[in-house]
């Protein structure tokens, strides 16, 4: 792409800036900043749309009883149990089964707090689901 093609589309962040490559007049790479492009704002506008989905279906899941608010603070940090059991330094299977909202809500308070350091919440709030995910992303759209 030539430099005065790079595109200057206000994306999700606003007028946040990134860096393109683009070849000038020489027909050298050069970095130019650019304001984004459409294409990929729909992209991401989409994939985010998709989280928040999948958000409000793990809170019903939640509010039913079929999961522990442990699930919920998974799916926002975008984690699987494989990679949740890792950072807490547990085995996969014991992550999954404290998914279960009985199991869940016999956890001693050293284990939550152990899942609350790795979500950077404090353990009481662990087994609480907030109603505003506090995901802001799209709080600046026209």
């Amino acid at each position: 792409m030539d430099k005065q093609d790079v595109p200057q589309d206000v994306g999700l962040a606003g007028r946040m800036r990134e860096v393109t490559y683009a070849v000038n007049a020489q027909g050298r790479y050069e970095a130019v900043p650019s304001y984004g492009w459409a294409p990929k704002t729909v992209a991401l506008e989409q994939a985010w749309e998709r989280i928040l989905q999948r958000l409000e279906a793990v809170r019903a899941q939640v509010a039913a009883g079929e999961l522990s608010p442990l699930a919920w603070h998974m799916e926002r940090h975008q984690m699987n149990p494989g990679l949740l059991a890792g950072y807490v330094g547990l085995s996969r299977w014991r992550v999954r089964r404290h998914l279960k909202a009985r199991v869940f809500r016999r956890l001693k308070p050293a284990l939550r707090a152990r899942y609350a350091a790795v979500f950077g919440i404090a353990p009481e709030a662990l087994g609480r689901v907030p109603e505003d995910p506090g995901l802001v992303f799209l709080a600046n759209r026209e």
